[in-house]
Parts: structure tokens; C-alpha cells; sequence
């Protein structure tokens, strides 16, 4: 076979393993650049940058969430974890308690999940919230924040429930020690 018939068959067999090399890694760098997974009823977002709050799956290789919902009865696992409206500014911090799931906003406290911007204020229905398309490539909680709010977010929970670490219960029971240190959610 001449060397311009190996040319003719093997040019587009070479372009094909580019094009597919190429649509391989755009799609690896997707799935890379998720930070965030968008989790029912509220559609709050849910850190995949966090190691602690969403490991990697063995059998996928990806991140994820500890957690498949937020409810006012859903149970964290590890505490605090972490959800985000991204049309606010900050994250809310998660917390179990006897009396369902709590929240820690650094202006209002600590409060019973859902807070009232998730909840019609007339209706009572949960609002779902519409996110923007980027919104699992949105960047991850700033360090600084972390660091300066989960630390100050767990004494107000303690301050708030302080019987709790003594209530019988079947969720985990939180001490001082078991909440994940702001380094320990990076």
C-alpha cells in the first residue's frame, strides 16, 4: 500500500481519536468544575467542594452529598453542614436538634429549617428555588468566611441547645468536639 492510501485511511481515524480526546477532557473539566449540587425541596445548594460534606463515591469518582434532601427531618450525619441560597450572600450552617434540622444565619441566629425566605410567608408553601444555569460551577464558600462564621455558628448552636447533648435521642448527639472545625469543612 502507497504512502498516499495509508494517508487516506489513517487521516480520519487520527481525527476521530482527537475529536473524541478532546470531547473527553471539556466533559472531565465539567464534571470537575462542580462545586455545588442542588438539593430538594428548596433547591438550596450543597458544597461538592467539601471532602467532609460530600466524599467521593468509590464506584463514580465523584463527590457527594452526605445528605439527598433538606427537610426540616433531615439528619446530618456530620455536623455542621453547609447549604446555599446563591441569590444571598452567605451560606446557612446546618444543625440536628431534637426538634428537627436548625440553621445558623450569622444576622438571624440560630433558627428551625427551613428559614422564612424558603417558606411563602401567606400560604406557608416551600418556595423552590429557580437557580441560575451556571449554578454547579458557581465558586466554592470563600475560606475567609468559613473560618470566620462555623466557629461562632457552633457556640450559638451549643448556647441554643444545650440540653441537647444530653437528650435521648436517636439522632447523633453533638459535643464541642464532634462539630467539624471550620478547617475540617474546607
Amino acid at each position: 500500500m502507497d504512502t498516499e492510501k495509508r494517508v487516506k485511511i489513517l487521516a480520519p481515524v487520527f481525527l476521530a481519536v482527537i475529536v473524541i480526546s478532546i470531547l473527553f477532557m471539556t466533559e472531565a473539566n465539567r464534571i470537575n468544575a462542580q462545586n455545588w449540587a442542588a438539593l430538594p425541596p428548596y433547591n438550596t445548594l450543597w458544597p461538592l467542594w467539601s471532602p467532609v460534606l460530600s466524599p467521593v463515591n468509590s464506584s463514580t469518582g465523584l463527590p457527594t452529598p452526605l445528605v439527598t434532601s433538606l427537610t426540616p427531618k433531615t439528619v446530618l450525619p456530620r455536623q455542621p453542614g453547609l447549604t446555599w441560597d446563591p441569590f444571598r450572600r452567605t451560606p446557612w450552617i446546618l444543625y440536628n436538634t431534637p426538634s428537627g434540622m436548625v440553621c445558623y444565619d450569622p444576622i438571624a441566629g440560630v433558627n428551625l429549617w427551613p428559614p422564612r425566605i424558603l417558606v411563602n410567608q401567606i400560604t406557608g408553601d416551600r418556595i423552590v428555588l429557580n437557580l441560575p444555569a451556571n449554578y454547579a460551577a458557581l465558586p466554592p464558600t470563600l475560606v475567609s468566611w468559613i473560618v470566620n462564621n462555623v466557629s461562632a455558628a457552633n457556640w450559638s448552636y451549643l448556647v441554643a441547645y444545650p440540653s441537647y447533648s444530653t437528650a435521648t435521642s436517636t439522632l447523633p448527639l453533638p459535643t464541642l468536639s464532634s462539630l467539624l472545625t471550620p478547617t475540617a469543612l474546607l
